[in-house]
């Protein structure tokens, strides 16, 4: 990969904070946007604003047939069998409570969730929220000391009364790369469901939802280069239609009278209201981006940079990093003996390097390591060793002055 001619396409990249060059490692939160997204939805209201779907008019046909092209490009991307059976959603979480809101239906008293140690808040209140309405229960898969599933504990927990499974593809506190594989084949033996959270395996692990025979599969276009405020809800066709709606309201229905009303086929059925057309078609436009690199490119990339500042890390005194899995994507969250990750992350930022501190919506994680967060760098293919080192510079500084 040509690092600086990548880099080229990132505006923001360019730009200065608080007078120093920007360093910009918070990738898992959200990843910066290429120009070929920014362009694409400045091109959608300059010439294709119109509402979709409903329209006879040639604007209306014309971004009807970018936003569902871009339904095709995401089914494409991550081996769907259909494009109905990509749900366009406003984000992982989104995604993740239309399932648990579906779910309320067909819970009993006494039904047990599956749920790991390692998942973000969103991947577990709404969970909460739905035992608390049905009486079922919520079982949590434990983690060791790397920030690893015990999956013999997992063994355990599966019966008979388990419904549904609900991990996250790679942890975003830690980095780690949980075993779907073995999690999914597992589940399905007793008959239970699998709902995989892949919001920050998706920018670097490009997943096959028929090859992993997952039932559910969410992310969000924000970490994949793309616009904040769209994201997908994939379902196995037959899983989707044993969920009922999630809102009701235009798109959604086949027909309306005050004695009834019947929905739509997928995916319809779960896309009430206008949806966001622009960011659609620009998610499109990112995996077009992001593929035109080539995934695998991208993470032997990242994983140099994360090898490269592990072991730069690992070398200062008084430092700790949580989660040292052997299987990671380009995160690392460490703590410096004596110092508050906040005060750490708040001179990183006077320095022009932007990273994460807290418990990163990850709580229960802190709670294990009896910590109460830690300092995130996370990387994306547009980083460069060059910016480690200065960031491993800033970190010295930073360290010099709160020690």
């Amino acid at each position: 990969m040509d690092v600086q001619k990548i880099r080229k396409d990132f505006p923001i990249l360019n730009r200065e904070v608080n007078g120093k060059p920007l360093v910009y490692f918070d990738n898992a939160a959200t990843s910066q946007t290429p120009v070929k997204v920014i362009d694409t939805i400045s091109d959608y209201y300059k010439n294709y604003n119109a509402n979709i779907h409903r329209g006879v008019h040639a604007l209306s046909q014309e971004a009807t047939d970018l936003y569902e092209a871009a339904r095709r490009k995401i089914q494409k991307h991550f081996n769907a069998s259909q494009p109905h059976e990509i749900i366009f959603t406003s984000g992982t979480t989104h995604s993740i409570n239309i399932v648990s809101s579906g779910y309320g239906q067909l819970l009993a008293q006494g039904d047990e969730l599956i749920v790991s140690a390692l998942e973000h808040h969103s991947n577990i209140v709404p969970w909460q929220m739905l035992c608390e309405k049905t009486g079922a229960v919520l079982k949590v898969i434990p983690i060791d000391q790397d920030g690893v599933l015990i999956m013999d504990e997992y063994k355990k927990l599966l019966s008979d009364k388990t419904k549904l499974v609900f991990v996250n593809h790679v942890s975003n506190a830690l980095g780690t790369v949980n075993p779907i594989v073995e999690i999914i084949t597992k589940a399905h033996a007793f008959g239970a469901e699998v709902l995989i959270d892949g919001a920050q395996a998706s920018p670097h692990i490009q997943a096959d939802f028929q090859a992993l025979d997952v039932d559910y599969y969410v992310t969000s276009a924000h970490k994949l280069c793309g616009p904040t405020g769209i994201g997908i809800l994939y379902g196995k066709e037959s899983a989707l239609r044993r969920l009922p709606p999630y809102q009701g309201g235009g798109e959604m229905i086949a027909e309306v009278t005050f004695e009834k009303t019947t929905y739509a086929d997928l995916p319809h059925k779960f896309e009430a209201g206008t949806p966001n057309i622009a960011g659609g078609i620009a998610f499109g436009a990112a995996l077009d981006y992001i593929n035109a690199i080539g995934m695998q490119q991208i993470a032997a990339y990242e994983e140099e940079l994360l090898q490269y500042a592990t072991e730069k890390l690992s070398k200062f005194p008084g430092l700790k990093i949580y989660g040292t899995a052997t299987k990671k994507t380009a995160v690392i969250s460490f703590n410096v003996q004596g110092i508050h990750p906040y005060d750490i992350g708040s001179i990183l930022d006077k320095l022009g390097i932007a990273v994460r501190t807290g418990h990163h919506c990850a709580q229960p994680i802190m709670d294990f390591y009896k910590i109460p967060g830690t300092v995130r760098v996370s990387f994306s293919f547009y980083n460069t060793f060059e910016e480690i080192d200065t960031m491993l510079e800033a970190l010295k500084k930073a360290i010099s002055m709160l020690q």
